[in-house]
């Protein structure tokens, strides 16, 4: 029996196995994951330059595309090189550094996206007491937190990794090392594991999501007590953008962790994982920019000042 310490690499099986489509899924997603960075860090670079933007909310959503950022940076350059490769491996310190970022940075997103919605409550139901009580102390703890207790998690979590056993199968079902391929190619230690990644991915993504939920009753019975329809239209504005986040990206990792790691549920959560790792760091800045009247106010000056100069 094998110790996970004395497997030296794995096999990622990776996303498809027709060679004759790999190019075609190097290119989208090589297109796919630069229009991530791209858009991402350009989101990060206006909120830094727009005096307009000089808030808490977009203060939060710079550090949501710094997240996803690193989400995506995490999982899509070894995926494209293996899509490339005739054989695709990962080392075996390579797949602990994947399985510890990934899990860190999904905790990471998933209280981002509260601490997001907590913003939003405080701006629509207090809205006089917002700039005093949303300080930029205050903002700067409140998004520590999401960063401390993710890599605290996620420290956790790879440790009961290096907890599983190999019979000398070193073949992951997926396109990195993710947490249900793994338990699932493991013959020991995989009892602990999967239950304390059940545990903790329900608690948390629960927790998580019920300060959303909560912060949104409070925030529609804000929203029902205001008396002008243009007060309440632009309330409603500024929270769909999040809305639309939240539902994706909570649909996915409910999807993704809440069932137990069968060779169906595996092959299933590839197809989920290429979304979620992929395509939501990918759509995020779209859904924040094109729905939102001062991102593409401060695009728009952005871009002027940029050709002017010229």
């Amino acid at each position: 029996m094998l110790n996970f310490t004395d497997v030296t690499e794995f096999i990622l099986l990776g996303l498809i196995s027709r060679p004759e489509l790999q190019v075609l899924f190097f290119v989208v997603f090589l297109l796919v994951y630069t229009i991530t960075l791209v858009g991402n860090i350009g989101m990060i670079i206006l909120i830094r330059i727009s005096p307009q933007l000089n808030s808490p909310m977009y203060f939060f959503l710079s550090h949501l595309s710094f997240a996803d950022v690193w989400f995506s940076s995490n999982v899509t350059p070894k995926m494209l090189e293996n899509l490339m490769a005739e054989i695709k491996t990962i080392s075996y310190a390579g797949c602990i550094v994947q399985c510890f970022f990934f899990i860190a940075f999904v905790h990471v997103e998933v209280f981002i996206l509260a601490v997001m919605a907590f913003d939003r409550y405080m701006a629509i139901g207090n809205p006089l007491l917002y700039s005093s009580r949303m300080s930029r102390t205050i903002c700067i703890r409140l998004i520590s937190f999401p960063y401390i207790y993710g890599f605290f998690i996620s420290l956790i979590s790879t440790l009961w990794t290096h907890g599983l056993y190999f019979c000398g199968n070193v073949e992951i079902n997926h396109f990195y090392c993710a947490d249900p391929a793994l338990i699932k190619m493991a013959c020991a230690g995989t009892f602990i594991k999967e239950y304390t990644m059940r545990t903790l991915a329900g608690l948390n993504f629960s927790y998580s999501l019920l300060v959303i939920i909560i912060s949104y009753i409070f925030i529609l019975i804000a929203i029902l007590r205001m008396r002008s329809a243009e007060g309440r239209k632009k309330a409603f504005s500024t929270c769909g953008s999040h809305l639309t986040a939240v539902t994706i990206f909570y649909g996915t990792l409910f999807f993704m962790y809440l069932r137990s790691p069968t060779e169906e549920s595996v092959e299933q959560g590839k197809m989920v994982a290429v979304f979620y790792t992929t395509v939501i760091p990918m759509l995020n800045p779209m859904i924040y920019s094109l729905r939102n009247k001062d991102v593409k106010e401060a695009m728009s000056r952005a871009v002027s000042r940029t050709f002017l100069t010229k």
